[in-house]
């Protein structure tokens, strides 16, 4: 008997679950269409049997990957062949962190995601590593480690780059509405307008 998903955090014209997992403390998300079940899998970290579990009660069609460290995707090859119609994506510029098999296609800037009657668009956000991107739909944004509750990712050599982020959060996420929720690669939700009065500071202090 396949083990129970667990419930939703978000409900409404979307469906949301969270998982945190690994020793790193990753979150994991489920974005579901209520009407059809169709989902998308963001960032496959680590413990693939809390994983699968969560993917019961829907029919995934795709895997994000936010960006190309691996403590996002310990779990994908075991995703990817129980879901074999799933199709794994990342960016470009983080396509070659990952192991073979290679993914199918790349998660552009301005690109969409479509399942059931929902759309996410990728939003290309360098500056923790070249190919981070984030997923944004009207309400929500699933930030990877660009952009956490208190500041920006790290950004520490050869990948990241902390001018990069810091324009990447400015001009990419802080133009969302103030009340577009939060939804990082680890910790807690927080929201674009609990975040940007802080900018300047993060600035300031250099990370």
């Amino acid at each position: 008997m396949a083990p129970e998903a667990p419930s939703w955090d978000v409900g409404g014209a979307v469906r949301i679950r969270r998982l945190t997992v690994g020793p790193y403390r990753n979150n994991v998300y489920v974005v579901a269409c209520p009407q059809t079940g169709d989902a998308v899998l963001i960032d496959a970290a680590d413990q693939p049997e809390r994983i699968l579990a969560a993917l019961t009660d829907v029919h995934l069609v795709a895997i994000l990957t936010t960006h190309g460290h691996p403590d996002h995707w310990q779990a994908l090859a075991a995703v990817r062949a129980a879901h074999p119609g799933a199709v794994a994506r990342v960016h470009a510029a983080d396509a070659g962190m990952l192991p073979p098999p290679p993914l199918a296609d790349g998660l552009e800037d301005g690109g969409a995601v479509e399942f059931g009657s929902v759309t996410l668009t990728v939003l290309h956000t360098p500056g923790h590593t070249p190919g981070s991107i984030c997923l944004y739909l009207p309400g929500h944004l699933f930030s990877g480690d660009t952009l956490f509750p208190g500041g920006p990712g790290a950004t520490r050599p050869p990948l990241g780059d902390f001018p990069t982020i810091i324009a990447s959060v400015g001009e990419r996420l802080f133009t969302l509405p103030d009340d577009t929720v939060v939804h990082p690669g680890h910790g807690e939700q927080t929201t674009i307008g609990v975040e940007r009065p802080h900018l300047g500071e993060w600035i300031a202090r250099g990370w």
